[in-house]
């Protein structure tokens, strides 16, 4: 089963992210507190969404997805970014994954979104070969970028008076 998630899963929001987090190596950049979770998924101006993957026999859950819109200036229409997907190593195979997605796809379908994009780590090869085997154009041409830490600190120096607005 697919569902939105609720404030009560927020612990187990955070504990799948650290999991991840530790699959991917990077254990220790996983520091989101339950607390910025709430603020971030179900404060007055959530950042993100959630979907939980729950084992049908047991409610168990299972794994999860966080997303969020986002906007292409080509086609002038919003689209979906997958940040998070993950489902538990016990789970695997049973289809979660590819639930997940689907039930996120058809989130697109919906709203009109034409776009749904993510990232994958370029050494995870079992999630590549599940995201071509659903058709998934891996976009090699493109390069993450990322500022963290003291380069972003010093490039926000140097900005000019502006009138910041969040969407």
């Amino acid at each position: 089963m697919i569902r939105a998630a609720t404030v009560n899963d927020i612990p187990d929001i955070r504990a799948m992210i650290r999991e991840l987090a530790a699959y991917e190596k990077a254990a220790e950049q996983a520091r989101a507190t339950e607390e910025q979770l709430r603020r971030a998924l179900f404060g007055e101006h959530p950042a993100a969404s959630v979907l939980i993957a729950e084992e049908d026999g047991t409610g168990e859950i299972a794994g999860f997805a966080l997303w969020f819109p986002r906007f292409s200036t080509w086609t002038g229409t919003r689209g979906l970014h997958l940040e998070d997907l993950y489902v538990r190593p016990h789970a695997r195979g049973s289809g979660h994954g590819k639930a997940l997605l689907a039930a996120l796809a058809a989130i697109c379908r919906e709203n009109g979104f034409e776009r749904f994009e993510w990232m994958v780590l370029d050494w995870n090869e079992p999630a590549i070969g599940f995201y071509k085997s659903l058709g998934a154009e891996l976009l090699d041409e493109w390069t993450g970028c990322r500022l963290t830490g003291a380069p972003l600190e010093e490039l926000a120096a140097h900005a000019p008076a502006v009138t910041h607005r969040v969407p």
